[in-house]
Parts: structure tokens; C-alpha cells; sequence
């Protein structure tokens, strides 16, 4: 049963500030001079993935694009090159769309007012939220994925929230809780709450401000708030990775800009049942002179999990045809190009095979060829 916060020094958004008085962060890198250029780059950075790694490639990220302009003119590889690792590159691709919205729409200024951030690609109700809460204190109530298992544990909400109505119930308590001041101050606590106390599997509840009217505690059952996604087997998709040689140097290709790892880089790519030797002399006008099948990985992704299968070949250079958009590199020295995780995985194979080192598969970064 929703109950609506109380009015007092003991409310729920009171103890919260406490808490975090005392023990919330202050020394993330996104907290200093927290304008909303700044605040956006960390929020679409940390969907999905968790503060530990988000911050080297937030500090090299801001290195390379201070503000929305250099954002915004920056090659697309630039940016992915830079997102390499994080995951999730449609959020990167968006991220650069919006930087070149807010440069022709908003002379180059991050907007303040709520809808025309919301409106922005890439960023949705919450994070717009997060964004004007965060860098202009504006009272908006934000539902990331710490405040939604905090609000869900501490009313009982029952259901997954991702039904509308369990949903739109979350929404509602957010509201209700953020208080009328304080409210970057708030909204950064809540969020510290969510991620360093009330985790998923092993919530602190010894150490949390409001554990004494939380409902999931009283009734000893904090891990079944938020419930799950309902569970259904993953289907599984498989593919071909070519790794081609050509005297030492490795084949790369563009991937088409939408879809899975979308203008990233990647290795050519066949299906299972297609023949390696046929499309090495239709694409390439040459036929492997030496092929061999390396170890299978699996990378998961939300909705299935992708077998890949690679295959080291040799091209004969004699006869080799190069396409137009084709980066060929030495293995010791990829380019500075966005590189989907499996890949760079091979690499760093590839590499112990021959020989190298793995630890600098990024140190030296240059085009060959």
C-alpha cells in the first residue's frame, strides 16, 4: 500500500539527505562543475553499466570533447573509439546525434527546459530528469534502476516494473518523495542509496536511513522487490568471424550503422552454412591459401546470446583485391576505430598467439596502409 511521505524532519527524503551527508559520494568526476553537458555524458555512460567502469572512460571521454560543439563536429569513429569496451554503442551514436540536435536547434547550448531535453535521442523521462535535477536543481523526479529497487522495496511494490502500471506506480512515488529543495542534493543521494546499500542481491539493510519503515525489510523479503523480468530462455544465434591476413596484417570492415554493434568496426562475417573459401573469391578475388579455426566465444546480449566461431586465414597477396572501406592493420597496432567487444577480444587472442603482449592493445594506435 502507497503511503505518501511525511512532511516532517523524519520523512523519507530527510533521511536520505542524512545518510547521505555522511556517506554518499562527492568525489565522482561528473560531480565537479556539474553543468548538463557534463551531467548527460555520465548518465547515458552509466545505463546499464556500473560507476567502476564508467569513470576512465568518462575522464577520457571529456579529454576529448570538453563541450557539445567538439562533440558534435567529432568523426563518428572518434567517438565509438572512445565507447569501446562500454557497450550498448547505440547509446554513443545517439549521444553524438544529440550533441548536433543541440548545435543546430540550440545554438550549441544544452537546453534547461524538461521537454526539450526529453526530446533529445538517447535520453528518455528519467534521465532528463537526472540531468536537470543534477545540474540545475530543478524539481524533477528521476526512476533509474537504484531508485526504482529503493522506491519498490520501501512501498512493497509488487510486479515488475516493466508493466505500465507497476510502472506508473514507481512514477508516482518518485514524485511523491522528491522534495521541494535540495533537490540535486536528494536526487544524488537517492541514487547512492540504490547502488551502495540497497544492491540487488545483498542489500545493507543494517546500514540504511530508512530501513525502519521499509516494507520489503518488515516483511523479510528484500530480494523479491523489484520482482524480475519474467524469464524465457534466450535464443541463440551463430556466426562466422574472418580473421584475414594479408602478410601480417588483419582485415577490419565498417558494420552498417544500425543494428547490433552498429558503425563499429568489426571482422568480416558469414553464417555458418555459408562457404569460406566461395566468398573469399567473390569478395576478394583470392582464395585462402592456409585457414585455421580458433577457440569459440559467446557474447550475450540482452535478447540472445551469439555464438561466434572465428577463423584465422591467409590471404594470398599476389592476387589480393582490396574493397573500398577496407582498414588493414598490424595486430600490435589497431587502428583508432570503434571495435565491438568480441573483437577486440580476438585481438588480444591473436596477439598472445603471435607472440605479443595483450596489455597494450590500445597503447599504440595507428592506420597502416
Amino acid at each position: 500500500m502507497t503511503r505518501p511521505a511525511s512532511n516532517t524532519e523524519d520523512s523519507f527524503a530527510a533521511r536520505v539527505l542524512r545518510w547521505a551527508g555522511r556517506h554518499g559520494r562527492s568525489d565522482l568526476p561528473w560531480q565537479q562543475q556539474p553543468t548538463p553537458y557534463r551531467v548527460w555524458v555520465s548518465e547515458i555512460m552509466l545505463q546499464q553499466t556500473q560507476v567502476a567502469t564508467v569513470i576512465p572512460y568518462y575522464q577520457r571521454f571529456m579529454l576529448r570533447f570538453p563541450n557539445v560543439q567538439s562533440l558534435a563536429e567529432a568523426p563518428l569513429d572518434d567517438v565509438l573509439h572512445l565507447w569501446s569496451g562500454l557497450g550498448y554503442y547505440a547509446r554513443a551514436r545517439n549521444l553524438q546525434r544529440a550533441a548536433q540536435r543541440i548545435r543546430d536547434e540550440h545554438g550549441g547550448v544544452f537546453p534547461t527546459e524538461f521537454e526539450a531535453v526529453a526530446a533529445l535521442p538517447g535520453i528518455g523521462q528519467s534521465t532528463a530528469g537526472a540531468i536537470l535535477a543534477l545540474a540545475c536543481n530543478q524539481r524533477l523526479p528521476i526512476l533509474d534502476g537504484n531508485v526504482r529497487r529503493v522506491l519498490a522495496r520501501f512501498h512493497a511494490v509488487e510486479g515488475w516494473p516493466g508493466e505500465k502500471p507497476v510502472e506508473q506506480q514507481l512514477w508516482q512515488l518518485a514524485e511523491t518523495h522528491t522534495p521541494q529543495r535540495e533537490v540535486a542534493a536528494y536526487t544524488q543521494a537517492i541514487m547512492d542509496l540504490g547502488a551502495t546499500l540497497c544492491t540487488r542481491a545483498h542489500p545493507a539493510c543494517e546500514s540504511c536511513p530508512v530501513a525502519e519503515d521499509c516494507r520489503a525489510h518488515q516483511l523479510q523479503r528484500e530480494t523479491d522487490f523489484p520482482a524480475a523480468r519474467p524469464r524465457k530462455k534466450l535464443p541463440i544465434k551463430r556466426v562466422r568471424m574472418l580473421l584475414l591476413m594479408q602478410d601480417g596484417r588483419l582485415l577490419l570492415q565498417r558494420r552498417p550503422p544500425s543494428g547490433i554493434w552498429g558503425g563499429l568496426w568489426g571482422f568480416p562475417e558469414l553464417t555458418t552454412e555459408q562457404d569460406i573459401e566461395a566468398w573469399c573469391r567473390q569478395r576478394f578475388g583470392a582464395a585462402p591459401s592456409a585457414q585455421q579455426t580458433m577457440p569459440g566465444l559467446r557474447h550475450t546480449f540482452s535478447h540472445f546470446h551469439l555464438d561466434i566461431e572465428p577463423v584465422l586465414l591467409d590471404i594470398t597477396p599476389a592476387t589480393m583485391q582490396d574493397a573500398e572501406g577496407d582498414i588493414w592493420f598490424e595486430p600490435a597496432s589497431p587502428p583508432r576505430v570503434g571495435l565491438a567487444k568480441p573483437v577486440t577480444k580476438l585481438l588480444e587472442t591473436l596477439k598472445a598467439t603471435l607472440g605479443e603482449t595483450a596489455d597494450d592493445a590500445h597503447s599504440q594506435m595507428r592506420l597502416v596502409g
